[in-house]
């Protein structure tokens, strides 16, 4: 039952019952004077002619006019047949007075106080005005659905696109760190077969967290530290002792109950020890520390050496930082700072995120 009332719109009905009943108290003023101006002991023939008239003019303008004529950008044609339209229930409405007096003991003039010569009198201050009325509110409810369920799609596909956009970014950031660590161990097996066994055995913790642990869009901050000091435990094995020097300093009494957006930082860890790989026969430094305020907005500064060469001096946003920019503006907008500096020997990050 529900489903063929659905079908057929039939819950129309009741609208346009309370649309003609609403217009017909505004020009009566009472609705006590209103119930008895319609039901006069008779049919109101008149009333339902209203009903019916405009509302076949409104659906033939909703469900023909416009997706025919309209939308496909035949203006001049919508234009003149909406007016025909208009015009044509106007006359059926005005009909309707004719009828309802002929099915009445009443004359014409009793009924509604006009003379039955009155035709165009009756055509053009009460039905037309009448009409428009019913078929502009009409167009405006169905045209405003319709952009509210386009814009409801817009925004569904827009948030569909983001979120295929952040995966497909987070994946440019997984490929650079697995060749980086697997190279690392590589080096590692010449120098030292125990260590790297162990650091093996890391880097599969490190890779069970990334398939698995991170696939939300938020994760515990303190599992995303983990995984940095992990990575930065696998980097540091490729540097010289005399030749580098690195700290990372880490406030853990400051980041319980936290989260963050996973593999957000790596980028700015893998982009400094990028620089200590050029030029290893000078002197390197990294100096990283993190924490998090009372008010939950993390601050992660780093500051680590650069080639000087020349040659060396080149833009520094590439494939890893280009895409931290953009996920920290699709998943922080409006919540985050971030501050490179570029110098000729050093190159310093500061960031804030806003993790409330």
């Amino acid at each position: 039952m529900r489903s063929w009332i659905i079908k057929y719109r039939l819950y129309h009905i009741p609208f346009w019952i309370a649309y003609h009943f609403l217009w017909m108290l505004i020009n009566v003023g009472s609705f006590n004077n209103t119930l008895f101006y319609l039901f006069q002991n008779e049919v109101p023939v008149k009333f339902i002619g209203y009903i019916i008239f405009q509302a076949a003019g409104a659906y033939f303008n909703l469900y023909y006019l416009i997706p025919r004529f309209l939308y496909p950008g035949r203006y001049k044609t919508y234009i003149f047949l909406v007016v025909l339209t208009v015009l044509a229930c106007s006359a059926l409405i005005t009909m309707g007075y004719y009828l309802n007096a002929w099915t009445s003991d009443k004359t014409f003039t009793e009924l509604f106080g006009k003379r039955p010569d009155q035709f165009l009198a009756i055509f053009s201050i009460t039905a037309l005005p009448s009409t428009i009325g019913a078929m502009t509110l009409a167009m405006s409810v169905k045209l405003g659905k319709n952009w509210l369920n386009a814009e409801k799609k817009r925004l569904i596909l827009e948030k569909e696109n983001l979120e295929t956009e952040l995966k497909y970014l987070k994946s440019q950031i997984n490929p650079h760190f697995l060749f980086n660590t697997i190279n690392s161990i590589f080096v590692l097996i010449h120098k030292n077969p125990d260590l790297a066994s162990e650091s093996l055995a890391s880097f599969s913790e490190m890779l069970r967290y990334q398939l698995y642990e991170c696939n939300e869009k938020e994760i515990p901050l303190n599992k995303e530290l983990t995984f940095l000091e992990n990575f930065i435990e696998l980097e540091s094995l490729r540097l010289h002792e005399n030749q580098t020097d690195l700290s990372f300093e880490i406030n853990h009494s400051t980041v319980h109950n936290s989260h963050i957006a996973p593999f957000i930082l790596l980028p700015f860890v893998e982009n400094a020890f990028k620089h200590l790989s050029k030029g290893r026969t000078r002197q390197h430094f990294i100096k990283m520390d993190l924490s998090v305020t009372d008010r939950r907005v993390l601050e992660l500064n780093i500051e680590n050496s650069r080639n000087v060469e020349a040659d060396e001096i080149q833009s520094l946003s590439g494939i890893g930082l280009a895409n931290v920019r953009r996920r920290l503006n699709l998943v922080y907008p409006g919540k985050h700072e971030l501050c490179i500096d570029k110098e000729r020997a050093r190159f310093k990050v500061a960031l804030k995120i806003d993790l409330a």
